[in-house]
């Protein structure tokens, strides 16, 4: 579906012009990105695809971003702190922590259901099913999320000590 498409790597390869005082002119990057986002509503409407505009969202990334509305079509684009893309939550600092904590919170759901459903506490028992179960959940997609904080790597540790313990 048309209104599924992660548009960021498309917008963002506009380039930033500096002027001569080393100050970038922003304003023509976000007019760039904005005939880019006219360009792929005119492709859309020749394609006879239509988007889900209640889906695309605006994530704006940096702390001194000047927060700009973007349109499709005539629409107005929400923005949004939050996005989950690919089942990864990125947020607006590009902090990984509630990824982390989404992660956990299904691990230790999945350890529950294991342990009310599994007859036998034994470890020949509840071992194997961790790797099946618990441990996908754990390394999707970690190569992108990978935990940067002490808290964040303790939270998931936390999972695999209660998986063995």
């Amino acid at each position: 579906m048309a209104g599924d498409l992660a548009l960021g790597a498309s917008i963002e390869g506009c380039s930033t012009i500096p002027e001569a005082d080393g100050r970038v002119d922003r304003t023509i990057a976000e007019a760039s990105k904005s005939e880019k986002l006219d360009k792929l509503e005119d492709w859309a409407k020749t394609n006879q695809i239509k988007f889900s505009k209640g889906k695309c969202r605006v994530l704006h990334l940096g702390k001194n971003n000047p927060k700009h509305q973007y349109r499709l079509g005539v629409d107005l684009l929400g923005s949004s702190t939050v996005e989950k893309d690919l089942g990864v939550l990125v947020d607006n600092k590009l902090s990984m922590s509630q990824q982390c904590a989404l992660v956990a919170k299904k691990a230790n759901g999945i350890l529950g259901c294991m342990k009310k459903s599994v007859a036998s506490r034994s470890r020949e028992v509840i071992l194997p099913l961790y790797p099946a179960l618990v441990r996908p959940h754990l390394e999707f997609c970690v190569q992108f999320w990978a935990p940067q904080f002490k808290t964040d790597r303790e939270l998931l540790e936390r999972v695999q000590r209660r998986a063995t313990g």
